[in-house]
């Protein structure tokens, strides 16, 4: 074989390895990220900016029996259903995981995740604290966030400004985020969600993604049948 040609097979092998090397990422297994945090944190303030930021995460969408709040969209913010509709899904082993939450249930779809995962694409499951663990148990490689306010007071100024609670509601949700802040220990990270700072809290979100991807332990292996 000619120098010439020999050179001109070297280099295909070459830019052929370096493609393949380039596009690794594109066959790294997706992640599964939990996202928790006591009610009045912030989380779907989150993920609606995530949106807004077009991040390319599949959102998915709980299944829920409590009434809707102004803003809020069917299909988008809650998939809303009766009690009766939420036990059927329940029998039918519809939801990877599902509590009642003061006083209401919610549940994670067991098919969304599925289906987003084995398209390759990541996922974001938003959830209380009960369920991240409850989760745990069938995902133990899925990324775990915890969001946490900046200090209790701020938190009791958002439950406070959203008016959707009673007074006995708020006491009761302050108690259970406090009890909720001693969980935080276990998360694989916590985001503080400052207030008026939600870019922020976003970009610390997808910096804990990045280092998942280095991490090959965290992907992959979703017991999620």
């Amino acid at each position: 074989m000619s120098p010439i040609l020999l050179f001109g097979k070297l280099f295909q092998n070459y830019r052929s390895n370096f493609s393949n090397l380039l596009n690794h990422k594109d066959v790294q297994p997706p992640i599964l990220l939990i996202l928790s945090g006591p009610s009045g944190v912030g989380k779907d303030a989150l993920l609606s900016r995530m949106r807004e930021l077009e991040e390319p995460y599949h959102f998915t969408v709980t299944v829920t029996t409590r009434t809707k709040r102004d803003g809020e969209t069917e299909g988008k913010d809650y998939i809303f259903v009766s009690q009766a509709e939420f036990r059927a899904q329940m029998e039918q082993d519809g939801f990877l995981e599902w509590a009642e939450v003061y006083g209401n249930y919610y549940g994670v779809p067991r098919d969304q995740v599925k289906t987003a995962l084995q398209r390759g694409k990541d996922v974001i499951v938003k959830i209380d604290v009960q369920g991240a663990k409850t989760i745990k148990g069938l995902a133990p490689n899925a990324l775990y966030i915890f969001l946490a306010p900046p200090d209790m007071g701020q938190l009791e100024k958002r439950l406070t400004e959203r008016m959707t609670e009673s007074s006995d509601s708020l006491k009761i949700r302050l108690e259970t985020a406090a009890k909720e802040m001693k969980s935080a220990s276990w998360f694989d990270h916590v985001v503080i969600n400052h207030e008026n700072q939600l870019d922020l809290a976003v970009a610390e979100i997808q910096n804990a993604v990045d280092l998942a991807r280095l991490d090959q332990t965290k992907p992959s292996n979703l017991d999620i049948t």
